[in-house]
């Protein structure tokens, strides 16, 4: 088995979830929803999954980016070693980035889905066109360096196939988010399923980031390079020691500047 698969399968999973405190995730989460549907004549499971297929299709396009570095890479010999040196400086750089230690953080994208879709087109037209955009993880907001580090699993793994099926993974799960809202008939519960997301915002940026340690931990024992444990080692003391120092702060990660850091007072 490619020492890739589980820690990518875990970045994955949760960068995917994180999505979903995106102004985009949260935008459709308020615009996909068993009411609105229902208002324009349409049902809530049809559109969501159409938005769901349209996710994975979009995983798919980013999984067929990953998959030609993946053959880049194989067809370069390039060694383990040197793709698992790679994959653990990635990670530190990824997680720098989540913590946005010392101002530094990957490029965000900022851009929201055009909602006139939803005026403008039917429902399985809107649906998968948002869905495609968000599934490919670089189209709109990227909230968490784990999409970075995902793209870095599957080229390291030097399998186009895994590569490819990863990115799937990540489209399927991000587009599964929608149906979070399938409970929200009444605005009531739709309001309480938002003040859920909002309480919960930093605990999906800490998740992200957990994510990402857990990844290169587990390649430290799936790609017998033990000497990972090292960078794990790093990223969890580099985060219990910024989140710690930041006690009396609060990451908004939810609005148009997902990493910026203010204070609680």
């Amino acid at each position: 088995m490619n020492p890739y698969l589980a820690p990518g399968l875990i970045i994955a999973a949760v960068a995917a979830v994180r999505g979903m405190w995106s102004p985009c995730g949260l935008s459709m989460i308020s615009s996909i929803t068993p009411m609105s549907e229902r208002a324009k004549g349409h049902r809530f499971g049809v559109t969501a999954s159409w938005f769901t297929l349209g996710a994975v299709v979009g995983g798919a396009t980013t999984g067929a980016a990953m998959a030609a570095g993946a053959w880049l890479v194989a067809s370069t010999g390039a060694s383990a070693t040197v793709t698992v040196w790679l994959f653990g400086a990635a990670t530190l750089v990824t997680i720098a980035s989540d913590l946005h230690l010392f101002g530094f953080a990957l490029p965000t994208h900022p851009r929201q889905v055009n909602e006139t879709w939803l005026k403008r087109f039917r429902a399985w037209a809107y649906a998968s066109g948002f869905g495609w955009q968000i599934g490919t993880g670089f189209a709109t907001y990227i909230m968490t360096g784990g999409v970075y580090l995902l793209v870095a699993a599957g080229v390291c793994s030097g399998d186009p196939i895994m590569a490819f099926g990863l990115g799937i993974a990540f489209g399927l799960i991000r587009g599964l988010c929608v149906f979070v809202a399938s409970g929200a008939d009444e605005p009531a519960k739709l309001q309480r399923l938002h003040g859920w997301i909002e309480r919960h915002a930093e605990a999906s940026l800490d998740a992200a980031i957990g994510a990402q340690i857990l990844g290169v931990g587990v390649l430290a024992v799936t790609g017998d390079a033990l000497w990972l444990s090292g960078v794990t080692a790093v990223g969890l003391v580099a985060t219990v020691v910024v989140r710690v120092r930041r006690s009396n702060t609060i990451v908004d990660s939810v609005g148009e500047h997902p990493r910026r850091v203010v204070s609680r007072a």
